[in-house]
C-alpha cells in the first residue's frame, strides 16, 4: 500500500480521460467518457487527479443529477472513480474530489469503489443453495476475504462516507454482488476445454443440445438487428416483470461506445431456423468483458439459445485475451423460494465465482439539501415510480 502525494482535481477533456483509461489493464465501462453520452439525462464531467508534477494519475466520470427544486446536484461516479484504491491515505484522493464537486454545485457525492470485499467459488454457492439453513451468501463462508476491501471500508467510514443500503443484493445504483468467470489462471489464459470442464453437467449438455439443434450465433451492428434485439428484450421484460429501457437508449449506447473504441460493444444474436431465440449485449474495456443486457424468447426455450449465446461470448472474450467474463449482477439471496434464485443458479452453472464489492457510498456536502433529496427519493420510490 502507498500514501498519496499532494493531489489536485480538475476537469479534463474526454480525450484525456480516454487516454488514461487506455493505459490501464481494465476499468468499468461505466467510467468511460462514452458512458456519459449514454446517460444523456444527466449532466456529465470527466475529472482528473494530478500529482505535483502535473501528471494525470487518476480519472473519473461524474454524472450530476439535479434536485427537483433547486439547482444543486448529486454527483455520482458509478463503479468509480479510477484511482489508487490501495493507497493508505484515501483522504488525499477523495478530499480534492469533494472540494471540486462542491464548487460544481454538488450537495453530495455517491461513488462505487471498484474494490472486492469477498469471493465465493461456484461450489460454495451450490452448497449454500442446497443447505436449508442458508438464506444468503453472507451465511456461507467465503473462499476469500479481501484485506484491501476491509481497509477501504474502514477508511471511508472514518472519513464520513455512508454506505448505501442494499435490498436483496441490488442497491439503488449498481449491483454489489456479481458473478464472474476468471479467464486466466496464474497469468496464463485458460482454454475453451478448461472452461467447459468447469461448467456443471447441465450447462455442458445444453451447449451441446443447442449445437445439435442448429442454433446459430452471430454478431451484428446493424440498426435493424438492434430493433430485433429490443423487440425480444421487451418480451423478456414482460415475462420477467421488469421495466424495459426504450430502443433509443440502446441506439445511443451502441453509437457512443462504438465511436469510443472499435470493439467496445457487440450485439450477439442466436437464431434457430430463422427465429431469433436469444440476443445479448457484450462490452469490453481492456481485459474485462461484460454480459451487459440479455433477452430470450419464451418459445423454443428447449433449443437452449441462452446457453449457446453465452458460450459464444465467453469464447470471444477468451479470443480477445480478456482476464474476466463478467455476468454482472446477482442478488445475495440463496433462499430456494426467492424468485431471484433461478438467476443465480443459471450463472453458477458456468463454474465461475460470486464476488461482492464494497458497495456504494455517499458523502453529504450540504446536510440539509442531502436529507431533503433523500426524503424526496424515498417518497418517489414508495409511489412506485422508476
Amino acid at each position: 500500500m502507498t500514501t498519496s502525494p499532494a493531489l489536485t482535481v480538475r476537469t479534463i477533456t474526454a480525450a484525456q480521460h480516454l487516454d488514461f483509461i487506455r493505459t490501464l489493464p481494465s476499468a468499468s465501462f461505466l467510467q468511460t467518457p462514452a458512458w456519459g453520452e449514454v446517460k444523456s439525462e444527466w449532466r456529465r464531467e470527466s475529472v482528473g487527479w494530478f500529482d505535483p508534477q502535473q501528471s494525470l494519475v487518476g480519472a473519473g466520470l461524474v454524472l450530476y443529477r439535479q434536485t427537483p427544486l433547486v439547482k444543486r446536484y448529486l454527483a455520482y461516479l458509478p463503479e468509480g472513480p479510477v484511482i489508487d484504491w490501495a493507497c493508505e491515505d484515501l483522504a488525499g484522493w477523495l478530499a480534492p474530489l469533494s472540494a471540486h464537486l462542491r464548487r460544481q454545485g454538488a450537495f453530495g457525492v455517491r461513488m462505487g469503489p471498484p474494490v472486492l470485499a469477498r469471493r465465493w467459488s461456484a461450489e460454495a454457492v451450490k452448497k449454500g443453495v442446497a443447505d436449508d439453513a442458508v438464506r444468503t451468501l453472507g451465511d456461507v463462508a467465503p473462499d476469500e476475504r479481501s484485506q484491501r476491501g476491509a481497509q477501504v471500508v474502514s477508511q471511508l467510514r472514518a472519513l464520513g462516507w455512508q454506505q448505501q443500503a442494499v435490498d436483496g443484493g441490488f442497491s439503488a445504483g449498481q449491483p454489489q454482488f456479481n458473478f464472474q468467470i476468471p479467464l486466466t489462471h496464474d497469468g496464463v489464459s485458460r482454454t475453451e476445454d478448461d472452461l467447459l470442464k468447469s461448467m456443471n453437467q447441465q450447462w455442458r449438455r445444453n451447449i451441446k443440445k443447442a449445437l445439435k439443434q442448429g442454433v446459430a450465433v452471430t454478431t451484428s451492428s446493424a440498426a435493424d438487428d438492434l430493433k430485433a434485439f429490443h423487440d425480444l428484450y421487451a418480451v423478456t421484460a414482460q415475462r420477467d416483470h421488469f421495466t424495459p429501457r426504450p430502443l433509443s437508449y440502446f441506439q445511443t449506447m451502441f453509437r457512443a461506445l462504438a465511436a469510443e473504441e472499435p470493439d467496445r460493444i457487440r450485439l450477439y444474436l442466436a437464431h434457430h431456423e430463422g427465429t431469433l431465440v436469444a440476443a445479448t449485449v457484450w462490452v469490453r474495456v481492456g481485459g474485462h468483458t461484460w454480459y451487459s443486457y440479455g433477452a430470450s424468447s419464451t418459445d423454443k426455450r428447449e433449443v437452449r439459445g441462452s446457453n449457446a449465446i453465452q458460450w459464444a461470448m465467453m469464447r470471444d472474450a477468451l479470443a480477445t485475451g480478456a482476464d474476466v467474463y463478467d455476468l454482472r449482477g446477482i442478488t445475495e439471496t440463496l433462499d430456494p423460494d426467492d424468485p431471484h434464485i433461478g438467476l443465480i443458479q443459471f450463472k453458477v452453472g458456468t463454474g465461475g465465482e460470486a464476488v461482492e464489492y464494497v458497495g456504494e457510498w455517499d458523502l453529504p456536502l450540504s446536510t440539509v439539501v442531502y436529507r431533503a433529496f433523500a426524503f424526496y427519493m424515498r417518497r418517489r420510490s414508495g409511489s412506485g415510480r422508476r
